[in-house]
């Protein structure tokens, strides 16, 4: 099993991500807990590592963006 582990630093906040080989060209990434499993969050997928960490990492920053439009 092939497994890629990044950490990224997101709106002042670290991450520790896995990218994991489930098909010759599909990678699966994932936030790891603090104990070392995998989180509740859903994976996101690329056909390379380094996509599938950025589509995570991208929808991280979408996440913790402060709303700009008044309620």
């Amino acid at each position: 099993m092939t497994v890629h582990r990044i950490e990224e630093t997101i709106n002042g906040r670290t991450y520790q991500i896995e990218a994991m080989l489930v098909d010759p060209d599909r990678w699966r990434a994932y936030l790891v807990s603090a104990s070392g499993g995998s989180t509740a969050l859903m994976p996101f997928y690329g056909s390379t590592p380094e996509q599938a960490v950025q589509q995570l990492s991208d929808w991280l920053t979408l996440a913790h963006q402060s709303s700009t439009i008044p309620v």
